[in-house]
Parts: C-alpha cells; sequence; structure tokens
C-alpha cells in the first residue's frame, strides 16, 4: 500500500478490522517491522487522541517517530504554483515535501478544513500536495474531506460489540456552539457502505453532507423516528455543507440523551461537549464506547503502517 488517504484505500475491511484486532492482542508482535525506519507526524492542527495514538502505534511497530506542531513551529506554506511569493507564505509545498522525504520513511498529515472556500478545501491541498511531492507514503490523520484512521477504529469498534448479523446504525447530528468540518461524517459513512446493516443518517433541512459521498443512504429528519430499534448511534457534530461551514441553528432537541439512546451502544470520536452535543448520564453509561474507541486508534493506526512497511 503507497498512501492511507481515506477509507477507499482498505481493499478488505474485513480482513483490516481481524488483522487489527490480533494486534491489539499482540502489539508489540511485529516490534522488528518498522526497526531503523522513521514516521514523521505533522501537527497541522490541535491533537491528542490522534496524535497519542498514532505514535503509540508507530512505537509498537518498532519505528522512530518525529512530531512538528506545524501551525506553530513551521513556516506558512504556499500551495499555488507560479505564485509571487511577497505576502505571508516563506516556504513552498515542493521543497517542504521534498526535504521532508530526506528525513523520514514515512509522513503522516492532520489539516482540517477551513470551511470558507468548499472548493479549495475538497481539493486537499495540504494532504495533495504531500502526496504529490514527497517520494514516501501519506497517512491521513484528518484532513478537510475525511478521518479514515478513525472511520477504521470505529468498524474496529462496532465489530467488537456487535451480536447482530445486520445491526442497526445512526449517524445522528447533535449541536455545538461552533462551525465543524465533515471529515468524521464522511469517512463514517465511507465506512458504513462496506458493512452488513440498516444505515440512517439523522439531521435538521439543511445539515445534509456531500451526496457524492452519501448517495442512497435514506435520511430521516425526525430524529426519534431514526433512533427506533438502533443498536449503535453515532453522535457527531458538523456544518452545513451546502450553506458552506455555516451553523444554521443550535437546537439543543437534537442532543443525545439517555431516553433517546434507550438500549443502543453510544458512540464519539472525541472530544466532546458534555450536555451540549450529549448529556453526562449517556457518556457515564456503560452503554459508552467513547473510550474504547479511543483505544481502538492505536490499533487502526497500527495495522495501516504495518501494511505501508510491508509495501516499504
Amino acid at each position: 500500500m503507497n498512501h492511507y488517504l481515506s477509507i477507499k484505500d482498505i481493499d478488505n475491511l474485513d480482513d483490516w478490522v481481524t488483522q487489527a484486532k490480533e494486534l491489539k492482542k499482540q502489539p508489540k508482535a511485529y516490534k522488528k517491522i518498522g526497526e531503523d525506519k522513521t514516521i514523521c507526524l505533522l501537527f497541522f492542527n490541535n491533537s491528542l487522541r490522534t496524535r497519542l495514538s498514532t505514535q503509540k502505534a508507530a512505537l509498537n511497530l518498532g519505528l522512530e517517530v518525529m512530531v512538528m506542531n506545524f501551525g506553530s513551529e513551521g513556516w506558512a506554506l504556499e500551495y499555488e504554483d507560479g505564485t509571487v511569493m511577497n505576502q505571508n507564505t516563506s516556504e513552498h509545498i515542493k521543497e517542504a515535501a521534498q526535504v521532508v522525504s530526506q528525513f523520514c520513511d514515512i509522513v503522516a498529515i492532520r489539516a482540517f478544513a477551513s470551511l470558507t472556500d468548499k472548493e479549495k478545501d475538497e481539493a486537499e491541498v495540504v494532504l495533495n500536495g504531500f502526496k504529490k511531492y514527497t517520494s514516501i507514503p501519506v497517512v491521513n490523520m484528518e484532513s478537510s474531506v475525511g478521518h479514515p484512521l478513525q472511520a477504521l477504529a470505529d468498524a474496529i469498534t462496532i465489530d467488537e460489540q456487535n451480536t447482530k448479523p445486520k445491526p442497526k446504525v445512526v449517524l445522528s447530528w447533535a449541536p455545538h456552539p461552533k462551525a465543524l468540518p465533515h471529515a468524521v461524517a464522511n469517512s463514517f459513512v465511507e465506512m458504513m457502505q462496506l458493512q452488513d446493516a440498516n444505515f440512517v443518517i439523522t439531521h435538521p433541512k439543511g445539515y445534509e453532507l456531500n451526496k457524492n459521498i452519501t448517495k442512497d443512504i435514506p435520511v430521516e429528519y425526525d430524529q426519534n423516528k431514526a433512533m427506533e430499534g438502533a443498536d449503535f448511534v453515532y453522535v457527531k457534530n458538523w456544518s452545513s455543507y451546502v450553506d458552506y461551514g455555516k451553523v444554521l441553528n443550535h437546537d439543543t432537541n437534537w442532543m443525545m440523551t439517555k431516553e433517546k439512546l434507550g438500549h443502543a451502544k453510544f458512540m464519539h470520536c472525541l472530544p466532546v461537549r458534555r450536555n451540549v452535543v450529549v448529556e453526562d448520564a449517556v457518556l457515564d453509561s456503560d452503554q459508552s464506547l467513547v473510550v474504547e474507541q479511543a483505544n481502538n486508534r492505536t490499533y487502526a493506526a497500527q495495522i495501516v503502517l504495518k501494511k505501508i512497511l510491508e509495501s516499504l
């Protein structure tokens, strides 16, 4: 495998989940595979779980790890060709990516959407810029459009917790005071399209995700109706896609409660705003899978890095 940029880079999700669960039992089983190799983690945005889990996964495989918080430590990068760089950017992606390639064997990148320019966000200028100009594999640690490491961890979690041949899984929008990207929701949708499940998305009108991603997945605007018979409920906020990056309402009635959840398992990528996105009674209950999802982030990253190392 040359790169891990989206869920579409997974050739067989069931097989990857099975292998990740085996790694979870013996995390150091392939300690030699990354010996004398280095991964560089570049963060253009903040992180807790992504940084620590990816670093832990790399260490489990014997990799040396370099971390750089690009937003505060690196030069401002230019991504457009032919630009006269007489404004705020100091270094072009062409040189930066090639230099990084000299220092490490794999580069992993985290760069969020701006939520101001849809066309630019969907062009994935940071991720694709590094892919174009590096000579090493690139891993997506969340980009403008997707978060495939999170979605793979979610697939592992559902597989571990599921007891039915075809569970009902609900992706529910929730209120949030800030405009948030679509990346987590997008990748969760793409992951669920590979599952044998009864999957439905619920959100207020105006929060439809990119139809090129959701395709024919049913959308239910009545949250209570969508929740009927649910086995897993994944709660996440995202801003409007059509009215790009805008917060159209702060309807507190969409907060996830214990009453709405019923007997379903609760999922969220974290961080989560208590008593805004979800009430304490849910997060503090044994129905909450959020901590285990975070734990599975290590093994999602580890199976990705293992497959890349095997192809080097």
